[in-house]
């Protein structure tokens, strides 16, 4: 299967300044890695989505950083300590990076597999709601 880039994801990127695009692009590239039936899309009006049987992460460009929201259910593991924010959430955490900063691509490639592999056995809330 050949990944399929959507031209809207790229307009969003297109449109930021060169570091957030740099980190949108690593970002686009890890999640693509971590499994080629993986998607992307616009939800929200503007905002990239990477989907496979349910979401996986989103980007969203702030004026000094950008933030990858986690679709996970704050169930994955983050030995690495890279979850910045929303630590608490029933739904996404965020890993936010700003100028300068380094993804921590083993990390977050990591947490984007264990995603997709908890959206192939249903999902976060399902995978809740046994434990």
């Amino acid at each position: 299967m050949t990944y399929t880039d959507d031209p809207r994801v790229d307009a969003y990127i297109d449109a930021l300044p060169v570091w957030q695009q740099a980190v949108c692009r690593q970002v686009r590239e890890l999640v693509r890695a971590a499994d080629p039936e993986v998607t992307e899309t616009i939800k929200r009006t503007n905002h990239p989505y990477f989907v496979l049987q349910g979401n996986i992460c989103a980007l969203l460009a702030a004026k000094d950083h950008v933030n990858i929201f986690l679709y996970d259910g704050a169930i994955v593991p983050d030995p690495e300590g890279i979850i910045t924010a929303g630590h608490d959430n029933k739904t996404a955490r965020t890993v936010a990076v700003r100028q300068g900063e380094t993804i921590n691509a083993p990390a977050l490639s990591a947490m984007f597999k264990q995603i997709i592999a908890n959206n192939r056995a249903g999902g976060w809330r399902k995978l809740k709601s046994k434990s």
